[in-house]
């Protein structure tokens, strides 16, 4: 499924860019593809007759959870930004090691997670090496 959703990802880049350059703005592109998958994501959910949480339930949440859609909303911009600049494959060689460096710290730290993840040895290389494939893609 991981890989499934990275190679959707990379879809989505591209016509998301496809779709700024026609309105002209990556803000109202992201925009628009927001509206789009929440009204998918409506469709699946009364399809599915899945429940809806409770008041109660959503009122217990952590008022910061909230800034999940609005980090969700700044990296399609972003990535709608970069693509007609760098490629597809340059801004996902970044966007990975973005993913990776960031997960690294967040996981060393526990931060949001039941137990941390210390980083060793064999992460730091790891995340070297997709340093290095991305810089050489770029260079390329």
């Amino acid at each position: 499924m991981a890989f499934i959703a990275g190679a959707a990802l990379s879809l989505q880049a591209l016509v998301n860019a496809r779709l700024s350059a026609g309105i002209g703005g990556a803000i109202w592109a992201a925009a628009i593809s927001f509206f789009v998958g929440g009204i998918g994501l409506l469709g699946v959910q009364l399809a599915t007759r899945a429940t809806w949480p409770s008041m109660e339930r959503i009122a217990a949440i952590p008022s910061w959870v909230w800034l999940g859609g609005f980090l969700g909303a700044l990296y399609v911009a972003s990535v709608i930004t970069s693509v007609p600049r760098l490629g597809n494959t340059t801004v996902f060689g970044w966007v990975i090691f973005g993913q990776l460096a960031a997960s690294l710290l967040l996981d060393h730290f526990g931060v949001l997670a039941a137990a941390p993840h210390p980083v060793n040895a064999l992460r730091l290389i790891g995340a070297a090496l997709v340093l290095g494939g991305a810089v050489m893609v770029l260079k390329a």
